[in-house]
């Protein structure tokens, strides 16, 4: 469904963005992976350089605009074009805490990541995207920016801004055939997790069990449920699809519905 697109996939490095990178390929896409880690093993480039499409990482700080720019750059002298910008990376913020224990600096770090990157990112391709009449923005969200699980407000606030960005971006850009859309996720099994994970428990029965309470699927997502929903927002299935939000959280939303009783 992505033949001869271009996609730029930010923090493809690992995790959800490998994921998305991986699936992307398989789609037909050329992937772009930019983070500031290089992909494990080469799972990502080798996920798209399997299905014989080339595939690049560039080293980029998303928080900083000169880097976010040149990668940008780059993308457009290799390839002519971006047509899908996802913006995935970003940072968790610790372990959950009152306000009062985070600091001025946390709190500049999560969002300059979380939501400033998301700024920059778009702001660098919506020019060659509003010139070839055709874009797809795919942001990343979380299921925290509409439900908090535990306290952790530069990490809720972060990812609430960016639905609020999603609906601003995608009423600018609908004009010019450029849709924005955002995914929620729910708990899906990354590495970020794996500190949660006691010392001496097996990380498997420990996910497991996690799932059984966390969502009414009793299980914790994967990173290719959420490329999934992203290759729906990259594809032309979603065409006539914009400003809007995907929860992919195994129904995990219902849960605070039926606890607050709105649901009856």
């Amino acid at each position: 469904m992505l033949e001869n697109r271009i996609a730029v996939v930010t923090g493809g490095a690992r995790g959800i963005g490998e994921g998305i990178a991986v699936k992307f390929a398989e789609e037909g896409c050329r992937v772009v992976i930019a983070d500031m880690a290089e992909p494990q093993r080469t799972q990502s480039q080798d996920g798209s350089s399997g299905k014989g499409k080339e595939s690049l990482f560039i080293k980029c700080d998303v928080s900083d605009g000169a880097q976010v720019q040149q990668m940008v750059d780059r993308v457009l002298a290799d390839y002519g074009k971006i047509d899908i910008l996802v913006n995935n990376a970003g940072i968790p913020g610790g372990n959950p805490r009152s306000i009062t224990e985070i600091s001025e600096s946390e709190w500049e770090r999560v969002l300059g990541i979380n939501l400033k990157g998301t700024f920059l990112c778009s702001k660098a391709v919506v020019p060659s995207m509003k010139t070839a009449r055709y874009g797809r923005i795919i942001n990343i969200a979380s299921m925290a920016a509409i439900s908090p699980p535990a306290p952790l407000i530069h990490y809720s606030s972060s990812k609430a801004g960016i639905l609020g960005f999603t609906m601003d971006l995608a009423l600018e850009l609908a004009p010019f055939n450029i849709t924005v859309n955002a995914i929620l996720p729910g708990a899906i099994r990354t590495e970020i997790f794996d500190h949660m994970v006691p010392p001496g428990v097996d990380k498997d029965d420990f996910f497991r069990e996690m799932g059984k309470t966390i969502a009414p699927m009793q299980r914790v997502g994967l990173p290719e449920e959420i490329a999934g929903a992203a290759v729906f927002l990259a594809s032309p299935l979603s065409s006539y699809m914009t400003g809007d939000r995907l929860l992919v959280g195994g129904g995990a939303p219902l849960i605070n519905r039926i606890n607050t009783g709105s649901g009856s």
